[in-house]
């Protein structure tokens, strides 16, 4: 059975994991996110998030993003390669649906996955 929690180790923690992504990431983009991903020595994917107040000016805002966000991952987890992640917002993101946040979210994993794959 597939372990679907979202612990300390799936994460980017320090700000040394962070700036090894943005050394010479493979770019993934919608109109809402940028994320950057490179590969790493473990034999799971980490999630670090980048929410600027620009782009959604309430905590509240901010707080919902990063949630659906986590969310997102932690059920897609398993089928990304090993690889760190980092997930960045672009554009007025404060108004948008959570659904459409999870459908964009989407696209990214499986074209992550079919840019891993080959």
């Amino acid at each position: 059975m597939q372990n679907f929690k979202f612990g300390r180790e799936l994460r980017l923690l320090t700000p040394g994991e962070f700036n090894a992504v943005f050394q010479q990431p493979f770019r993934a983009g919608s109109p809402l996110f940028t994320i950057l991903c490179s590969n790493n020595n473990l034999d799971h994917p980490r999630l670090g998030l980048i929410i600027a107040k620009k782009r959604a000016k309430l905590a509240v805002d901010r707080n919902r993003i990063k949630r659906c966000i986590r969310e997102n991952f932690r059920l897609q987890q398993h089928r990304l390669p090993a690889i760190d992640l980092v997930v960045m917002v672009k554009g007025p993101i404060s108004d948008t649906e959570n659904l459409e946040l999870s459908k964009q979210l989407e696209r990214l994993w499986n074209k992550i996955c079919r840019h891993y794959s080959v």
